[in-house]
């Protein structure tokens, strides 16, 4: 059974609300996180692989594909099902996660500062214990800080070489070095992240033997792969991603998950690369995203050419 389907089957269409303005609030969020005149150049800077990659079109699924990973964790999946508001309102929990993202991107670093200081002041409130371990967490615990970075950083580097403008090794690497800032922003401590992508594969194949796929990731995976509310085109093309963002996790993953395999064709991909094409048209065309856009591109030009 796809996850689709399963979800669906468990819960009917009418038990969670809130997809609806996806798009429309997570550009207004992206929008409003980065001033149009930044006091700097932020932690990463017009000439850094970071401000490359963060625009490319494959981001919605490469944060799918997180999403995914970062849940099958159960001490950092039972944080987000005790203490957010996933099913009241998804739309604007992934806003604030866009926001969030790209403060740290294309902020300048006062903005980043804050923004970290922010989640971080979250953290310290999110505890409890695991039902299905029965273990103990904290959301500001080092360990799962560094699961749900490594998990974002190796499916943005995933998602592009499947679905975007694949990174080249050199790039890769220097992208994971990158965001080593990232995640030292939110308490990773300083030498625990991964500096390149061989100590980024050997983190994650580290991290294996404490994941698992729980009810709670079970539940909340199936809805933001098919969210109800979004509008007839969106959902459409929200589907497309979300077989996206599964054929892009490791085999280990969609097995924990219990997806069904299927082989990604030439046409498969170029189908998703359209839906991708098309999302990114319709951010396009919400308020001040295009500006924006425009902004970074001409930052990132004027860094080439000195």
């Amino acid at each position: 059974m796809s996850a689709h389907a399963a979800f669906h089957e468990a819960n009917g269409p009418g038990r969670y609300a809130g997809a609806a303005g996806l798009v429309a609030r997570s550009a207004a969020a992206q929008v409003a996180a980065v001033p149009p005149d930044p006091a700097d150049d932020g932690y990463f800077g017009p000439s850094s692989v970071t401000w490359r990659t963060a625009g490319d079109m494959s981001a919605p699924v490469a944060g799918l594909r997180a999403l995914l990973l970062q849940a099958l964790h159960p001490l950092a999946m039972a944080g987000v099902d005790q203490h957010s508001g996933w099913r009241e309102d998804p739309a604007g929990r992934l806003a604030a996660t866009s926001a969030y993202l790209a403060t740290v991107s294309f902020g300048d670093r006062a903005s980043a500062d804050r923004a970290a200081e922010r989640v971080r002041r979250i953290h310290e409130h999110v505890r409890g214990t695991d039902p299905v371990t029965g273990q103990r967490y904290a959301a500001s615990d080092p360990a799962l800080l560094l699961w749900v970075h490594a998990a974002l950083v190796d499916s943005v580097i995933a998602a592009r070489a499947l679905f975007g403008t694949a990174l080249p090794a050199a790039d890769a690497d220097r992208y994971v070095a990158e965001m080593v800032v990232a995640a030292e922003l939110v308490g990773v401590p300083r030498g625990k992240a991964p500096a390149n992508a061989a100590e980024l594969a050997a983190y994650l194949e580290s991290a294996r033997p404490a994941l698992r796929r729980t009810p709670a990731a079970a539940e909340s995976m199936s809805y933001l792969l098919d969210p109800p509310g979004l509008d007839e085109e969106i959902a459409g093309i929200w589907r497309d991603i979300g077989d996206g963002a599964v054929a892009a996790l490791p085999e280990w993953a969609r097995a924990m998950y219990g997806y069904r395999a299927q082989a990604l064709t030439e046409q498969r991909r170029a189908e998703i690369r359209q839906a991708l094409g098309v999302l990114d048209a319709v951010f396009l065309g919400e308020p001040g995203v295009l500006e924006q856009r425009q902004r970074i591109a001409a930052r990132v030009r004027a860094a080439r050419q000195s």
